[in-house]
């Protein structure tokens, strides 16, 4: 690599200044030669294809277009992409992997806000915060002083469906707090559930035994309606389910089905389409809890992004091997 690599940035325009604003800009340009108001949305545009003659960097983030085996020959030079964001499987082929082509992704700082969205959302629910601030909304009268039976975060139980990214980030941030932390994951064993400080138990009994459960696997063929309407029946009476992975892990109908009969709650920050049709019933269900997918990096957050990205670079640029190299062999298991 010579001092300072030939970059590209490839993703949606408008996502630059976001991801990179003036002094993480800066930053990465002392790192690389990058033009900013030289972005591929297109791969075929002819400024973009004469850029990627010389390219040696791709900074990819959202929109990225498929790095395929005609846009890998139009970049002789290409050596390393480093992604502003979190999955690559959305434009990666496996010509990128053939060539060697070196894979980072910000994925682990995308992971932050989402865990912390969760970590918030648990302790909320523990108070059922959004069931008596209901209540208080459509009373206007309250018990004050009452001690009231059936909430509290002392010893509730939490389970974690997926040892990714979010949710080994989770179970560090829950650490503090006096709850009881159980993980349901097919790929971790007891050793690794030792390191991580919380007991590996069987999905089922993970369901049957938590107040509230929370889903950080991946989105596979294998994990479609991971939560269906068997898993949902486990679940306790007054159980919460906390969805920020994909919507389609869980199964809407058998969900709704639930929440109807006012057995479960939920907080969902994704669904199943995404986003919900006007007459999704889950707008009105009192016992549901829907953002619009904000968990992820959002507004001053996305620059945590760029600053990832950067911090590649540098490590690039020096010989230093990279943090956030993605292993293409797990790739179809990961998120």
């Amino acid at each position: 690599m010579p001092e300072r690599p030939q970059a590209l940035f490839a993703m949606t325009d408008q996502n630059v200044p976001h991801i990179f604003p003036p002094e993480v800009l800066a930053r990465l340009r002392e790192c690389v030669e990058i033009d900013p108001t030289l972005v591929a949305q297109d791969f075929a545009d002819p400024r973009i294809r004469q850029a990627l003659a010389r390219t040696e960097v791709l900074i990819t983030g959202w929109g990225c277009p498929r790095l395929d085996a005609a846009v890998l020959d139009a970049a002789p030079r290409l050596r390393a992409v480093l992604h502003a964001a979190g999955s690559v499987k959305g434009f990666t082929t496996p010509e990128v992997w053939q060539r060697g082509i070196a894979v980072s992704s910000a994925a682990g700082a995308n992971a932050l806000p989402v865990a912390e969205y969760t970590l918030a959302m648990i302790l909320l629910a523990g108070k059922d915060v959004f069931g008596y601030r209901d209540q208080l909304r459509t009373r206007r009268e309250f018990p004050y002083g009452d001690i009231l039976p059936g909430i509290g975060n002392y010893g509730r139980r939490v389970g974690i469906v997926g040892a990714s990214r979010i949710g080994r980030r989770l179970i560090e941030l829950l650490r503090p707090y006096d709850l009881r932390v159980s993980l349901s994951d097919p790929y971790v064993d007891e050793v690794e559930a030792t390191r991580l400080g919380v007991p590996l138990v069987p999905l089922h009994e993970l369901l049957r035994t938590s107040d509230i459960v929370t889903v950080h696997a991946p989105q596979t063929p294998e994990t479609r309606h991971l939560i269906g309407a068997r898993e949902l029946a486990l679940m306790p009476n007054g159980a919460v389910l906390i969805n920020t992975a994909r919507g389609a892990l869980v199964d809407h109908d058998a969900l709704v089905t639930e929440l109807r009969g006012g057995r479960l709650s939920a907080v969902l920050d994704v669904t199943d389409p995404e986003p919900l049709p006007a007459d999704s019933p889950l707008f009105d269900l009192p016992n549901a809890f829907i953002t619009p997918h904000l968990a992820g990096s959002q507004g001053n957050e996305v620059a945590r992004l760029g600053q990832t990205v950067v911090d590649e670079a540098a490590r690039l640029v020096s010989g230093d091997e990279l943090v956030h190299a993605i292993d293409h062999t797990v790739l179809e298991r990961a998120a």
